[in-house]
């Protein structure tokens, strides 16, 4: 499987875009394994720096996890300030506790309008754009979470998601 929509600028990328690597997550802030590799992904870019860019896309799997489309809206109501990853690093850092009381801590921490957050989960942009990630998510046939696309190609571990660093090792080898 390939990723049918390619990475932009328009993504939330932490890195280059021509980067060597470029991983891409598509996640579910409820989502317990979702939560488990968000440290992950944290050491694969302290490790390869530079020669790495980490894209985060939403993908809220809503029926099994009802917070997960509130938490990705919150996500990309922050983005609209330039806070991003500070949200997405919030809501897995307190997965365990998401719901408004959380969301609202998330909005003051960041100097975020709380009354422009709750307009947002109403009808803001921000819905569209968490619609559009799930729907390329699900064209580059995403089926669950956390599913990673390194370089365009899925990226399908045979034992666990540590496999990851060998395989984004040898793309940066390989371009040196």
């Amino acid at each position: 499987m390939s990723l049918r929509i390619p990475v932009s600028a328009n993504d939330h990328a932490r890195g280059r875009l021509d980067a060597a690597a470029v991983l891409v997550e598509y996640g579910d802030y409820q989502c317990p394994y979702c939560g488990q590799v968000a440290p992950l992904v944290k050491r694969l870019q302290q490790r390869f720096g530079d020669d790495l860019c980490v894209v985060f896309r939403n993908l809220p799997l809503g029926e099994a996890h009802p917070q997960a489309l509130p938490a990705a809206v919150v996500a990309e109501y922050a983005a609209r300030a330039g806070r991003f990853w500070e949200a997405h690093d919030a809501l897995y850092a307190n997965q365990d506790v998401l719901g408004e009381g959380l969301y609202r801590r998330i909005a003051q921490a960041l100097g975020l309008s709380w009354q422009g957050l709750l307009q947002a989960m109403e009808d803001g942009p921000e819905l569209a754009r968490v619609q559009a990630d799930l729907e390329g998510g699900l064209r580059s046939g995403v089926n669950g979470t956390p599913t990673f696309f390194i370089n365009g190609s899925r990226f399908e571990p045979t034992s666990s998601f540590e496999e990851i660093f060998d395989t984004v090792g040898a793309i940066i080898d390989a371009r040196r």
